[in-house]
């Protein structure tokens, strides 16, 4: 007997479910056509990720009675470290379909687990990438994108059309002003180097709000030249240091996929690690342990390569006209 108030029935109806199948199928099928390596990296990992935008759940396993217990592991964000790591140690082009697990993400988007298609190409430029991503996600929404036409638009420019700002010059109060329309208050003077945490706050808030949900709605819409200080592991753009050679892809207003010019430069990748703990730090957020063996496999050389994670469960909620990411998981967190 089921118990009163239990749900046991899944989310997604019986044509979304053959759909979901469908689709991890024929991406099978794409990167195979590619000779593009499929790898399966583990979910439970050592370091989490240092992102402050990021946050990662921490799994404590059993030890025996009477031992202290163990260092915590984590449930992985994304499988990017472990994935470059295989590509130091010479696995080629690889790819992977995997669940993530994100901490306060929850909504008609976000389910704090999803499905990431993630992979990495060696020798590829950031344009070859966009190329590929947008065969990949063609081929997966079908119908859905069969008149879209296709978009590139610099970071700079989305904002200038959309919002009238230079988001590389304009100031922190101009900023500021741009976000009341949000319920922002005038943004609080800070010192020194605070003075970029609180460009980068009001710029992701301005990119998630205002600008993200105006993209992509005639068009597969490809967002590049991201400011540098938002590089992640990104290379910076050798034309302009203000700019890292990141993209993101925009379809109806939703985020579908992240790419990157993959920063090989360990020492570099190492200062970033640290400022963002620096910042986690200033924020009140749990400060991490750098991921040493991500470094030790930079240092020991990552060959040339560009990088992306398409979000899999979004993709298929405009491929089958769903309204809310349940409507394509057989059981949301909060039922699973």
């Amino acid at each position: 007997m089921t118990a009163r108030g239990t749900d046991w029935r899944p989310s997604a109806s019986r044509a979304r479910l053959h759909a979901r199948a469908a689709l991890l199928e024929r991406t099978r099928e794409f990167f195979a056509a590619r000779g593009v390596l499929e790898v399966d990296t583990q979910l439970l990992v050592n370091a989490p990720v240092s992102d402050v935008h990021i946050h990662s759940a921490a799994v404590q396993l059993v030890s025996p009675p009477a031992q202290p217990p163990p260092t915590p592991y984590f449930l992985h964000t994304s499988p990017e470290y472990a994935m470059k790591r295989l590509l130091a140690a010479g696995s080629g082009d690889i790819y992977q379909i995997c669940h993530v697990v994100r901490g306060l993400e929850r909504g008609r988007l976000h389910n704090p687990e999803f499905t990431l298609i993630e992979w990495y190409r060696l020798g590829f430029s950031l344009s070859q990438l966009m190329d590929e991503v947008e065969s990949l996600t063609r081929a997966l929404l079908g119908a859905a994108a069969a008149q879209r036409a296709s978009e590139r638009l610099s970071y700079r420019g989305a904002f200038l059309r959309e919002l009238g700002l230079d988001p590389l010059t304009a100031s922190v109060p101009d900023l500021a002003r741009a976000a009341q329309p949000l319920g922002y208050g005038q943004a609080a003077p800070r010192a020194g180097g605070e003075e970029a945490g609180a460009r980068d706050e009001l710029l992701e808030l301005l990119m998630g709000a205002l600008v993200g949900p105006r993209l992509g709605r005639d068009a597969l819409t490809f967002v590049h030249g991201y400011p540098a200080s938002q590089a992640a592991l990104a290379r910076l753009d050798p034309s302009d240091a203000r700019t890292a050679q990141r993209f993101e892809l925009y379809c109806e207003g939703l985020e579908l996929a992240n790419g990157f010019h993959e920063l090989a430069a360990a020492p570099e990748q190492r200062a970033r690690f640290e400022r963002d703990n620096a910042e986690r730090q200033r924020r009140g957020l749990p400060v991490w342990p750098l991921d040493e063996r991500l470094l030790a496999g930079l240092e020991s050389g990552l060959p040339d390569c560009a990088g992306v994670a398409l979000g899999f469960d979004r993709t298929l909620m405009l491929a089958t006209g769903a309204a809310h990411i349940e409507e394509v998981l057989a059981f949301p967190t909060e039922r699973a």
